[in-house]
């Protein structure tokens, strides 16, 4: 007869693993955000560009890539598509020729009046206090800068 081992007591229980939590929550969060950010025309990745935009515009290419753990061949494309539906446009500085600004548009700007209502929608379909929501982020906060830290130790 075999014994089942409990969740408590195994290491390796799937519903024990971080990563496994964290995975799912990731894509049930961006589904919630992908079905609202689909009337702006905005993916998630192109959303979270133009919240850095709409932070601190202009921007280089190089600090938006800094500020979103973003290397420039994943960045590259989604400023591409931002550009082609008319919310940044990208300009070579004149100084330095291998330096690229991103600025807003017209459009750009006036999207983000559209863009205010998805974290208080994204709340609601939660479901979740805001305060629990406050927390995770807290907690999210500290794991990502001390993975980031673990990994810069290896190097």
């Amino acid at each position: 007869m075999t014994e089942s081992v409990q969740v408590d007591d195994n290491p390796l229980a799937l519903e024990r693993q971080v990563c496994f939590a964290l995975a799912v929550a990731n894509r049930s969060v961006l589904r919630i955000y992908r079905r609202l950010l689909d009337p702006l025309g905005l993916t998630h990745p192109q959303y979270l560009v133009m919240l850095a935009l709409w932070e601190a515009a202009p921007m280089a290419v190089k600090d938006i890539g800094a500020t979103l753990q973003l290397d420039s061949a994943t960045l590259s494309p989604l400023l591409k598509r931002l550009e082609v539906n008319g919310f940044i446009e990208r300009r070579r500085r004149g100084d330095d020729e291998r330096n690229v600004d991103v600025d807003l548009t017209d459009a750009g700007r006036a999207l983000r009046e559209q863009a205010l209502m998805i974290p208080g929608a994204v709340v609601a379909e939660l479901g979740v206090e805001l305060a629990e929501l406050e927390e995770l982020h807290g907690v999210l906060t500290r794991v990502n800068a001390a993975a980031l830290h673990a990994e810069a130790s290896r190097d």
